[in-house]
């Protein structure tokens, strides 16, 4: 009868295979939970406050996001100038998902405005999609003698600086349309600024200001009302919100504004982790009904990649620092 001797394992081949074992035990947890992201609630925060129209798109793509994946989503407002706090609080948190931004036009401006934000929005923030996009207005009071833009545009020539436009304050979207139509249009008038929408809308309809530029949920109250009259938007192509009205570019002016928010992560998150929330809006934004809620809102539901979104952030930074350098607005 022949003998099978069995391989006598030395203490340190024992010792290997033992710590080996261990670390496969203690990694496969950790790779299933990956996998399965997400496994906690998750934060999103906002540089809005509670209730505007920001917030209330927020929290709408927020439960959809909590229904699609499993985990609470829920909304962390920390409104402040440049979107600061919100920033910092974000940026400062694990890259692991879980704590995550809202970012938008104004961040690409608050960029160009500051001498120096305390974070990079392009090297800091990992994009992950765009929500929507929205458009602004140009709108006059209903009874106004200006019936198109061109109407306008043909008034400030002949008597340039006597017209005067109304938006909420200086370095704000609104603020700098206003900037960047009289460039393009090549014509002068005053922009008054004013502390927040219901300033310039009194303004308006006491007619202390020719014109006011605002987004559709700004307005559409007086618009309801019958109180004001839209001459253009500033969309690159006619809005699904008032296809009625002509762009800046149908009007003569070459020039389009289109404001968005996107949502981001902190830098250093996990690809796999960017795609199951990237994945989860495409879904989500596709719906008709989420997208008919959000056009009530004045916002078109617009998915993205996370490369067409941070393209769409750098081009709006070149862009509106070109503006503010031009308008000659002191940086802060």
């Amino acid at each position: 009868m022949s003998l099978i001797r069995r391989p006598v394992l030395s203490r340190r081949a024992v010792l290997t295979c033992t710590l080996a074992a261990f670390a496969t035990a203690r990694t496969l947890p950790f790779a299933h939970a990956q996998g399965l992201y997400p496994t906690r609630p998750v934060r999103i925060v906002l540089p809005f406050a509670a209730g505007g129209v920001a917030d209330i798109t927020a929290r709408l793509i927020a439960d959809q996001l909590g229904t699609k994946l499993g985990q609470r989503f829920y909304i962390e407002n920390q409104p402040g100038a440049g979107g600061i706090s919100a920033a910092r609080t974000v940026i400062s948190a694990q890259p692991d998902g879980y704590t995550l931004a809202l970012l938008s036009n104004g961040t690409a401006i608050s960029a160009s405005l500051f001498k120096k934000l305390p974070f990079d929005p392009v090297k800091d923030f990992a994009p992950i999609s765009s929500l929507g996009t929205f458009d602004f207005l140009f709108a006059v009071r209903a009874d106004s003698k200006f019936k198109t833009l061109e109407d306008f545009v043909k008034a400030a020539k002949q008597k340039p600086g006597a017209l005067n436009v109304g938006t909420i304050n200086t370095g704000s979207t609104q603020n700098l349309a206003a900037e960047l139509f009289k460039t393009a249009a090549g014509v002068d008038f005053v922009i008054v600024p004013f502390r927040g929408t219901p300033e310039v809308l009194m303004a308006l309809l006491q007619d202390s200001v020719d014109l006011t530029i605002d987004s559709y949920s700004a307005l559409k109250g007086n618009l309801a009302d019958g109180k004001v009259r839209v001459l253009a938007a500033t969309g690159p192509l006619r809005s699904k919100i008032t296809p009625e009205i002509p762009t800046l570019r149908e009007s003569g002016i070459e020039a389009s504004i289109e404001s968005w928010n996107g949502l981001f992560a902190p830098a250093g998150t996990p690809p796999a982790v960017i795609g199951t929330l990237n994945t989860a809006l495409q879904d989500i934004l596709a719906d008709p009904a989420l997208k008919k809620k959000m056009l009530e809102l004045g916002i078109d539901a617009k998915p993205s990649t996370p490369d067409q979104l941070a393209a769409r952030l750098r081009a709006d930074i070149d862009k509106w620092r070109a503006v503010i350098e031009q308008a000659g607005i002191e940086r802060q």
